[in-house]
């Protein structure tokens, strides 16, 4: 692989990426550029916990960055959190999730790899359940991966810390999910993890697990949210302001054409097949005039619905 081309694929792979602040973000570059300079396909992965039945866009950011992965000959593993969901990632949370039943995890996780495969490639995407391996651990072992974090680097985390501020409850089960999602990277022995930019800790636990067990440390690839059709709130399907990818195409297109202007640049970053530099060519023309907003609404609504029906 030339220098060249690895040069290539880490501006490609790392664009959109966030992290809070930029020196972790060169740092995770660094490592994705040295791991790069191996020569060989890396083996990246994100999990998906299965609380619902339907995926959104949102889920989209990250399966698209592995597509990105696969295009480039990497292997990506395709996670299914059928035992992490039953605790539900409190990275985004001011107070616990609702736990659903196994019976319910299982329903809705049917689902999810025939939706997944709109956009990754089934003839090279390895599709895991990390039931397989967490169901296993026993106490002791819990106690072991328990060992490797202070209380305090949990009360740090922001969601933590305003709940703890405000007396309000933080289960001990929470805890357990950073835990949990960072054995994964060791079971799976992970190159990269993709995630959500708030899921960070968990990732970055992966990294330190990883080490305790004799693996290099996974690289950790993070993205800000997707903004919903109201351009404010996180995309959710219980706040009602998603895009579901099994719609109907003009139902897709309808709610793309709704969002407000000024959430576009969030959709071409995270949700288009277009390339950094054609990204940043239609936002210069938004800038100067050059492109009428509405005009740049309908091209993204087009390549959304053509992305998932052709």
């Amino acid at each position: 692989m030339k220098a060249s081309s690895i040069e290539e694929q880490v501006t490609l792979l790392m664009h959109g990426a966030e992290y809070g602040d930029e020196q972790t973000k060169e740092h995770m570059a660094r490592e994705l550029r040295d791991r790069l300079a191996q020569d060989r396909p890396l083996r990246v992965y994100c999990g998906y916990d299965p609380t619902a039945p339907d995926l959104h866009l949102g889920h989209t950011v990250t399966m698209r960055k592995l597509r990105q992965f696969q295009e480039l000959g990497h292997h990506v593993i395709f996670l299914i959190g059928t035992f992490t969901a039953l605790i539900g990632d409190p990275s985004d949370r001011d107070k616990a999730r609702p736990r659903p039943s196994p019976e319910r995890v299982e329903e809705n996780a049917r689902t999810y790899v025939q939706q997944a495969f709109k956009i990754l490639d089934p003839e090279r995407t390895e599709v895991r359940r990390n039931g397989e391996w967490l169901s296993q651990l026993g106490f002791e072992d819990i106690i072991n991966l328990a060992a490797h974090f202070t209380v305090q680097q949990f009360l740090t985390r922001d969601n933590f810390a305003r709940r703890y501020e405000r007396g309000d409850a933080i289960w001990l089960h929470e805890f357990m999910y950073a835990l949990m999602q960072g054995y994964d990277a060791v079971a799976l022995q992970t190159d990269v993890q993709l995630g959500a930019t708030e899921q960070l800790f968990n990732l970055l636990a992966g990294r330190k697990l990883q080490e305790a067990f004799g693996q290099p440390p996974q690289i950790c690839i993070t993205f800000p949210i997707l903004v919903g059709t109201d351009g404010a709130l996180r995309m959710s399907k219980s706040t009602g302001n998603y895009i579901g990818i099994d719609e109907a195409p003009e139902v897709m297109y309808g709610k793309v054409m709704s969002i407000p202007d000024e959430a576009m640049p969030n959709y071409f970053d995270l949700v288009t097949r277009w390339s950094p530099q054609e990204i940043a060519r239609i936002k210069a023309a938004l800038a100067d005039g050059a492109l009428h907003p509405r005009d740049a609404k309908m091209r993204l609504a087009w390549e959304i619905v053509d992305a998932f029906h052709g």
